[in-house]
């Protein structure tokens, strides 16, 4: 019923900021460097900078829609919890994974929490990588995407929402760390 429906904590400033229907503008070029960041990982309780991965090893940027702690975007929920059971896969291929989320730090601990993700999970509740990266926004959050980076920073595959294909599936991600390494 609806009584029951808790939406406490979903209308928030970020939510009415990424109301409006924005369709991602990325023009990163495959090759190119994409934008540097440094966030907080929630789930290893640490900052991460983008560029302390540069010359390391290759990352995937996985950015996800979470509206709050108890609220998950449908398309993007069984996606962060596909990559998160399959996570040794890729740092067996010596890839990072990198979850970015808009949501803030408590928030995001309770995901955290609540899923046991083992793979980081950024949180940028002001939206400025998600915009850097011009991935386009609706209904109270950005739109999610996924980036592979080489171990030089540089572009190697995107993925780009869409209602036909919202996120790149694991094996899509694993293939595409295949054709870099």
């Amino acid at each position: 019923m609806l009584r029951d429906l808790n939406f406490s904590g979903l209308i928030n400033q970020r939510f009415f900021h990424n109301f409006v229907p924005v369709p991602a503008t990325n023009a990163l070029q495959l090759g190119a460097r994409t934008p540097d960041f440094e966030l907080p990982d929630i789930t290893n309780n640490r900052q991460i900078k983008l560029s302390d991965y540069q010359g390391k090893q290759p990352v995937i940027l996985a950015f996800t829609r979470i509206f709050t702690e108890k609220h998950y975007c449908p398309l993007c929920f069984p996606h962060i919890k596909n990559i998160n059971e399959n996570y040794q896969r890729f740092t067996e291929k010596g890839v990072e994974v990198l979850m970015i989320t808009s949501t803030d730090i408590r928030q995001s601990q309770q995901v955290v929490n609540d899923l046991s993700l083992q793979m980081p999970l950024l949180s940028d509740p002001n939206c400025r990588t998600f915009r850097a990266y011009n991935l386009g926004q609706a209904l109270g959050a950005p739109l999610p995407a996924q980036f592979l980076l080489d171990q030089l920073g540089k572009l190697r595959f995107q993925h780009l929402f869409s209602f036909l294909n919202p996120n790149a599936e694991v094996d899509t991600l694993l293939n595409a760390i295949d054709t870099l390494l």
